[in-house]
């Protein structure tokens, strides 16, 4: 890790570098579970504090005006995003510098061709693309679904430039769990019931799409953009930023969006984003969330993490 000169910086610079493009706001507290007990996975419930009072809005002007982290001075074409994708990028650094791996627990939620499914529980194993002294770690991912029952035992291993870059996958019932499935990762069946291909999950990817759609944001015109403390997910303390695009006009993708940040891992481990209501004052319907509980970083994961022959796995003999 850093010496704690940088932990300090890191702290200071991650919640604003993900302000970018994003956030909503009503936020969580999970019900703790273990990362293997498949029987405690539970819906969440959500809880944040409301940017309701004069010393919170005062927090949020301070946070969110342009040069006010860096020390700089704001210019006539400065935007409220500017400071976010600059410590986004240094973010994203110590990231790749400091996470080795990790595991969690994945709480996904998305519309598909406009309907929004159940709540989806995945275990997960991820180990991040680093250069070592013995070569090039590719990314890896590793899946195990304990939620929706349809889906409960399914696994997924994906390992960039390996398996013909293809997923290998089993499920459980039918004759279909006596095999093992080699797919691609954009085909049909891969991503039936999926908004993004496997390769896009996982916290550093989380932290691109930010800077790419900040970038992208701050491009296209002015947006509003909050920042809170005091939220919970699971019982850990959280910081919020919520981003808001009023006009509904490209090339926004979202009404609301949030990112929940962990204030002792220093990571995003929630995001969501809303559509624009049908109707002045209806409830915006979900888009996409995203929320990785139960993370723990640096945990030693090793290429038989990623491999269908681990024992420990249910994947079916060759």
């Amino acid at each position: 890790m850093r010496s704690g000169n940088r932990k300090q910086q890191v702290k200071k610079t991650i919640p604003v570098a993900i302000c970018m493009a994003l956030l909503s706001a009503t936020s969580l507290a999970f019900a703790q579970e273990s990362d293997t007990d498949e029987r405690n996975t539970r819906e969440p419930v959500f809880r944040i504090s409301k940017l309701n009072d004069a010393k919170d809005a005062k927090k949020a002007e301070d946070v969110f005006q342009p040069g006010a982290l860096s020390g700089n001075h704001a210019t006539s074409s400065s935007h409220s995003l500017d400071q976010a994708v600059q410590f986004a990028r240094t973010s994203l650094q110590s990231m790749r510098e400091d996470v080795v791996d990790y595991t969690a627990i994945l709480v996904k939620r998305e519309q598909v061709n406009g309907v929004v499914g159940e709540p989806g529980y995945i275990q997960l194993k991820v180990r991040c693309p680093r250069q070592t002294t013995q070569g090039k770690v590719p990314f890896s991912i590793y899946m195990k679904f304990l939620r929706p029952r349809e889906s409960a035992g399914r696994e997924v291993i994906w390992v960039e430039g390996q398996n013909e870059n293809k997923i290998v996958a089993h499920e459980t019932n039918g004759i279909a769990r006596f095999r093992r499935f080699h797919l691609d990762p954009t085909g049909w069946l891969a991503m039936k019931g999926q908004r993004y291909p496997i390769y896009e999950a996982g916290l550093e990817k989380l932290v691109v799409k930010l800077i790419e759609k900040a970038e992208r944001d701050r491009a296209a015109g002015p947006c509003g953009v909050d920042y809170r403390e005091g939220a919970e997910i699971n019982k850990r303390s959280c910081s919020v930023i919520e981003v808001t695009h009023d006009q509904r006009r490209a090339p926004y993708e979202f009404h609301k969006a949030q990112v929940f940040i962990d204030d002792e891992l220093k990571l995003p481990i929630r995001y969501a984003a809303f559509d624009w209501p049908e109707t002045p004052g209806a409830t915006p319907k979900l888009l996409e969330e995203y929320t990785y509980i139960n993370v723990k970083l640096n945990v030693g994961l090793t290429s038989m993490d990623f491999s269908p022959d681990n024992p420990t796995y249910a994947y079916p003999k060759k």
